[in-house]
């Protein structure tokens, strides 16, 4: 299914609220979750992908590859970190 370029925009501002979610979350958290920062992050770098594979723009598309591999990154680091191994 190949989406039209309107409804790209609305997949693709709902990516830009969760990266904007994630970031006012842990700026406002003293003690913020991982799973919720990295979660919305690694969510919002999909939305937004999903969107530039429609309205391409090759260097934001680069840069949400990298917002995603950080967010898995963070994941990971937090899963090890819940499971007692740094």
């Amino acid at each position: 299914m190949i989406l039209s370029h309107q409804a790209a925009n609305v997949v693709g501002f709902a990516g830009m609220a969760c990266i904007i979610f994630a970031y006012a979350y842990v700026t406002g958290r003293a003690r913020a979750n991982p799973f919720i920062q990295h979660g919305v992050n690694l969510l919002g770098a999909c939305l937004l992908t999903v969107s530039l594979l429609v309205n391409l723009n090759p260097p934001s598309l680069v840069l949400e590859g990298f917002w995603a591999a950080i967010a898995i990154w963070g994941l990971t680091k937090a899963m090890r970190a819940r499971r007692g191994g740094h």
